[in-house]
């Protein structure tokens, strides 16, 4: 089983539905748009070819910045929900994945469970 690290990188832009400022940037540089979800936040991903760096691109006060930049905090500064996730994630990766949605779809209680006890402890409502 080949395994690649995946590099992700959070974009945050004035209007993240507003392609026209940042697409064409990106594809200059060799990135290819993977994700539009117009009704999740205005979320775009953008890929490598190589598929090991992902860049997500939000809005500026969109709430899923907040909680995604909860959980790298939680997981940089808890010892404990890092090795949980870490345990799930070498658990997954042991699966045979025809697509990427279903684990992405696997992982989201544990990153749920995280992000809550990130936003409980910075103060914010999960």
């Amino acid at each position: 089983m080949t395994m690649i690290s995946i590099i992700d990188i959070l974009v945050v832009v004035e209007d993240a539905s507003d392609e026209s400022t940042y697409h064409p940037g990106l594809l200059e540089s060799g990135y290819v748009l993977r994700v539009r979800e117009p009704d999740w936040h205005q979320h775009r991903m953008f890929r490598t070819p190589e598929l090991d760096v992902h860049i997500h691109i939000f809005s500026c006060g969109c709430t899923e910045v907040t909680r995604q930049i909860a959980f790298r905090d939680r997981l940089r500064t808890s010892l404990e929900d890092r090795l949980l996730y870490e345990s799930v994630k070498r658990k997954l990766v042991k699966e045979d994945w025809s697509d990427m949605n279903d684990y992405a779809r696997a992982k989201t209680e544990v990153v749920g469970q995280i992000t809550a006890r990130a936003l409980q402890e910075a103060g914010h409502e999960t």
